[in-house]
């Protein structure tokens, strides 16, 4: 695996070292933070609009593209749930946690490069599930994908 990897750093294309880049990125962010190795390939970092809003903002990366070379429907779909998963629960008490158990996602447009926000609302909170909005912009503010989705509460 060594040479293989040494090969690629030195003979490889700008887009396979960018996939590279990436590995070491996620592999950093597990460690630092234990989150996915997903959301370090994605680049995720978010942040609070206000209290019922949550956002992240990506950059576009040839990991994202299909081979279209667009972003591929189902890094929208994740970067909906994760932008939605992450409000869940950053917004529950230390003992509880959510998980997805319903999604929705409609695709509207495709984009191929720049950055992509994705900011995610509760729609409502019970005692057991929360209900939420998510949807996909490109850095022109076009709407690229819009989704629902319902988390379950669980205790650890």
């Amino acid at each position: 695996m060594r040479e293989e990897l040494l090969e690629i750093c030195e003979t490889g294309n700008a887009e396979e070292q960018e996939i590279l880049r990436l590995a070491m990125q996620a592999i950093k962010q597990k460690r630092e933070r234990n989150s996915a190795f997903l959301s370090g390939f994605m680049g995720l970092t978010g942040q609070f609009l206000d209290e019922r809003t949550y956002q992240f903002i990506v950059p576009i990366t040839p990991f994202m593209h299909n081979p279209l070379g667009v972003v591929h429907g189902g890094i929208l779909a994740t970067l909906i749930d994760s932008t939605m998963g992450s409000l869940v629960n950053r917004s529950l008490p230390e003992n509880q946690f959510g998980v997805t158990t319903e999604l929705k996602v409609n695709y509207l447009r495709s984009s191929r490069e720049g950055t992509l926000r994705s900011e995610a609302t509760i729609l409502h909170r019970g005692q057991t599930l929360i209900v939420l909005q998510g949807s996909v912009f490109d850095e022109r503010d076009r709407l690229l994908a819009h989704g629902t989705a319902t988390f379950m509460i669980l205790h650890k």
